[in-house]
């Protein structure tokens, strides 16, 4: 199998569903000239023309809106927001438009829209480095994902460009120059079907987007020791797979719910709240968790670097709730 980039893996997902129908095209901020914030649908326009790679002003309601109307009326685009944190000046779009209206109008019109955006940080301060991703798995009508991989991104994303409702599609900026293999041809990845990533008989790491590779580092430092952590990758948060993950917890009947998003309300709660309902005869242990700072993100390098999860932090956490009295 091929070895590429998240980046090129995404690019070829979009290419592949482009060429296949002709009622997909992309738009957005800068996607032409430089292929978007991270170069993904960078030689697109060579390819496929104007029509159907569009440019847009910095108008994130004005661009996300337009996806709305043109997924209404027939089309399946694909729109790419510069960072999550800009989803904020469309949020009544995406919320009360994009994620409503197939029940408003009582299932007349279907909305086969993508928004691809990236999320997390490197040094772009505090309102640039934000996981908003609990506030849109929050909306019925929406789904999201967050892949992990270039396998899991490009077949993720054709999966969603396929489907006949919105998907809200996050990227990690610190994933896109990672690098994994892909098959040579025709894949995708169904919604709602999380993977595990490493098993293990010890203790359930649940987690997903950048934090699965932290993760997996993790789990080999403490395979060393002796402890074998089972990594489960969520990669849908809406639909949510809840039977992989319970059936890991009944297996190593301890949880560690690792996220990039702060503690507080975010998707690493949620988890955590669904393992003790599913799952709570079969813990020797409380469901621990394991999140961001709980502070806007310091601009200063290594200041944001001490904000987020580390290997280090997530083989103590697991040694703690091993040894857990």
């Amino acid at each position: 199998m091929p070895t590429v980039s998240y980046s090129e893996a995404l690019r070829e997902g979009i290419r592949e569903e482009m060429l296949a129908d002709d009622r997909v095209f992309i738009m957005g901020e800068d996607i032409n000239a430089y292929g978007g914030s991270y170069t993904v649908t960078k030689g697109l326009l060579d390819e496929f023309g104007p029509k159907r790679c569009r440019d847009t002003p910095l108008a994130e309601s004005v661009f996300v809106g337009a996806g709305v109307g043109a997924a209404m009326g027939g089309l399946r685009p694909i729109v790419e927001l510069m960072t999550i944190n800009f989803a904020l000046v469309a949020i009544d779009q995406i919320i009360n438009g994009a994620a409503k209206i197939h029940y408003m109008f009582g299932g007349k019109f279907q909305v086969p829209l993508v928004i691809r955006t990236p999320a997390g940080w490197s040094q772009v301060g505090a309102t640039h480095s934000q996981s908003f991703e609990a506030y849109f798995a929050h909306v019925p009508g929406l789904k999201v994902v967050m892949p992990a991989t270039p396998y899991d991104a490009k077949g993720l994303l054709k999966t969603a460009v396929r489907s006949e409702d919105p998907v809200f599609f996050i990227e990690h900026t610190k994933l896109y120059s990672t690098k994994g293999e892909i098959p040579s041809g025709e894949y995708a990845i169904p919604f709602g079907q999380a993977d595990v990533k490493r098993s293990g008989k010890h203790v359930t790491i649940v987690t997903y987007s950048r934090m699965v590779l932290i993760a997996l580092q993790a789990a080999a430092r403490l395979a060393e020791e002796g402890i074998e952590a089972e990594v489960i990758d969520l990669r849908s948060l809406r639909p949510l797979d809840m039977e992989t993950v319970v059936t890991s917890v009944r297996k190593t009947n301890r949880a560690l719910v690792l996220s990039e998003d702060w503690r507080s309300c975010g998707m690493g709660a949620e988890v955590a709240s669904r393992i003790y309902e599913e799952a709570f005869d079969y813990l020797d242990a409380p469901v621990a968790r394991l999140a961001a700072a709980e502070v806007p993100l310091p601009y200063a390098k290594n200041i944001e670097r001490e904000a987020f999860p580390r290997e280090d932090h997530v083989a103590t956490a697991v040694r703690q709730l091993l040894y857990r009295a």
